[in-house]
């Protein structure tokens, strides 16, 4: 495929590589965001074949946002390719003062659906280095989906000398 294909193929969905250090172990991650818009839906089932990992983030001052998310868990379930995979709930824009939700219905979601759950604020970056520390800590704590990942998607380990990041009290594992 043409890199201008490609461009004009993912247009509007956003793509980035980060590295996280944690346990020792570097972790590169590839993360594409659709932002949760209906207009790249069906764009959305190739970027969850080979996973390891998703988000699904929710605004706590907008209920339909979190309405929506058995939908996005009912495509993880259709297209995902691992049955291993792991899945973190994220409540978002907590730095706001008037949530429509509480913490305790984002918790709820997420242990109803064995996930992951932080709440943080993508805006003062509370919670957010540790949404992704905490995601791949528990990708490394399953070795079946990292062990075989050789195509250079997804979580790689390689060593580090540097220690793992604190995340303070926005964790929640469940």
């Amino acid at each position: 495929m043409s890199r201008k294909h490609d461009e004009t193929l993912h247009k509007g969905v956003d793509f980035k590589v980060k590295t996280v250090s944690v346990d020792g172990n570097k972790a590169k991650l590839a993360i594409w965001d659709t932002a949760g818009q209906e207009r790249f839906r069906t764009l959305t089932p190739s970027y969850y074949r080979g996973a390891q990992g998703v988000i699904l983030v929710y605004d706590v001052t907008r209920r339909e946002t979190f309405t929506k998310l058995d939908n996005w868990l009912n495509e993880l379930e259709t297209y995902c390719t691992r049955n291993d995979l792991v899945k973190m709930l994220v409540g978002n824009k907590i730095d706001k003062e008037n949530h429509d939700l509480d913490r305790a219905e984002g918790l709820k979601f997420a242990r109803k659906h064995s996930m992951l759950f932080i709440e943080a604020s993508a805006k003062t970056r509370d919670g957010v280095q540790c949404a992704f520390e905490e995601l791949v800590e528990k990708i490394i704590q399953t070795p079946g989906l990292w062990q075989s990942e050789t195509h250079g998607r997804g979580v790689q380990l390689s060593d580090d000398d540097g220690g793992g990041g604190s995340c303070g009290g926005f964790c929640s594992l469940v």
